[in-house]
């Protein structure tokens, strides 16, 4: 099972990813999280702004075509996009697995 992280402008466009990956079964599960305070470099300059952050719980076989998706549906230029295993006991992964049309 793997974690697939990123952040969002708005609580909308977190929740429109989710909706997309969930409908397209390409995760089983998704954390919003509002009120994250981002600083980074951009163009230049140090920016900081209001984020909300998205995690999805998927099998490693969906990592791929979910990092596409949130790629080509991210409202931001640049969508940094996280990944990364985790164990969650045999019966959270099995439940992972058959959301999200694993055998």
């Amino acid at each position: 099972m793997i974690h697939v992280s990123t952040t969002c402008p708005d609580l909308d466009s977190a929740r429109m990813l989710a909706c997309t990956a969930l409908q397209a079964r390409l995760a089983a599960s998704a954390n919003i999280t509002p009120g994250i305070r981002s600083l980074f470099h951009w163009r230049g300059t140090i920016e900081e702004q209001e984020e909300v952050g998205l995690t999805l719980k998927t099998r490693a076989a969906h990592r791929q075509s979910l990092m596409e998706l949130i790629e080509e549906e991210h409202p931001c230029d640049l969508p940094v996009i996280i990944w990364e295993e985790v164990g969650a006991g045999s019966d959270a992964e099995a439940w992972v697995s058959e959301e999200t049309g694993g055998d």
